[in-house]
């Protein structure tokens, strides 16, 4: 079982793998111990290893970087703990032949959540490492459901953003972000953009049995979110040319959207090179309703 240390780390280090679903160990460093030699890290994740609650895959690239994930005992641990109640285990990666087919992916967005971590670091603004939140299931009806890449929370310094402001002066902003490797085409990506337009409206039947009349009929997104989250598209895999065409599919599926879903969430995307280099907070995001300007994705505003 997992040792209670003063800082509760290895938990810490757990709940966020289990998260996660898998992350190298300098993601995994820069993610829970940032202020502390690397070397560490290495030692509470082999220690947890050793306790059968973690696993790891050595990767062929140069370097043989170490990929980490939770095994099915550590996913059981874990799923008991009240920070992860967002969390499916059904969903988690637990063992090797797994990890190795969705490694390429599942670190792309372990590097895009840990851009986000870092700069909030960096701003002052608060985004934790369990702010990030991989594979949300959100249903559609009759079976169908759209799961993004992760549900984003982030709290902004009193940027007045327009996402439920606290009493600090600051904004929380959502954001359901989806990261795209050029795995699929420009048509199949931007008809993403339908399936979160579905989830805007969808208002579920009543349980069978209830009378229509006495059941209060309203969104199921409602239910988790006060406002409907902002749609961050982060891009890779292709040049600036590539990059271009898909934004431009995100544009064209959005002129065919709903005025109501356009009006109320912006719709982003950004090149991921720009949001490494630049940081997720810098004027890179182009808005898919106007492509040829770039914003802050902390400055557009819910109505």
């Amino acid at each position: 079982m997992v040792h209670a240390d003063a800082g509760g780390a290895d938990r810490l280090a757990l709940a966020v793998l289990a998260q996660w679903r898998m992350a190298t160990t300098e993601q995994m460093h820069l993610l829970i111990a940032p202020g502390v030699r690397i070397e560490q890290t290495r030692r509470r994740l082999a220690k947890l290893r050793t306790e059968g609650l973690v696993d790891r895959v050595t990767l062929p690239q140069a370097g043989r970087t170490r990929c980490w994930f939770v095994t099915q005992y550590g996913a059981q641990i874990a799923s008991e703990w009240p920070e992860l109640r967002n969390w499916r285990p059904s969903r988690t990666v637990s063992d090797r032949t797994a990890t190795r087919l969705r490694v390429g992916h599942a670190l792309t967005v372990t590097e895009t959540g840990l851009a986000f971590v870092q700069d909030a670091r960096k701003r002052g603004d608060v985004c934790q490492p369990l702010d990030w939140i991989p594979e949300v299931h959100h249903a559609l009806g009759s079976g169908e459901a759209i799961i993004p890449d992760a549900l984003l929370y982030y709290r902004s310094r009193g940027t007045g953003a327009g996402t439920g402001t606290g009493g600090d002066g600051g904004s929380m902003l959502r954001a359901f972000v989806e990261v795209d490797r050029a795995t699929m085409g420009p048509e199949r990506l931007a008809a993403k953009l339908g399936a979160y337009a579905r989830l805007h409206s969808y208002v579920p039947a009543p349980p069978p049995g209830t009378r229509p009349h006495l059941t209060v009929q309203e969104e199921s997104w409602r239910r988790r979110y006060p406002l409907f989250p902002r749609l961050l598209f982060i891009l890779d895999g292709t040049g600036p040319a590539g990059i271009d065409n898909r934004v431009e599919a995100l544009h064209a599926a959005a002129k065919k959207l709903p005025a109501l879903f356009l009006r109320d969430v912006p719709i982003l995307a950004t090149a991921i090179t720009e949001l490494l280099q630049h940081g997720p907070a810098a004027p890179i995001w182009r808005p898919v309703t106007h492509p040829g300007h770039t914003v802050a994705w902390t400055h557009t505003r819910h109505p």
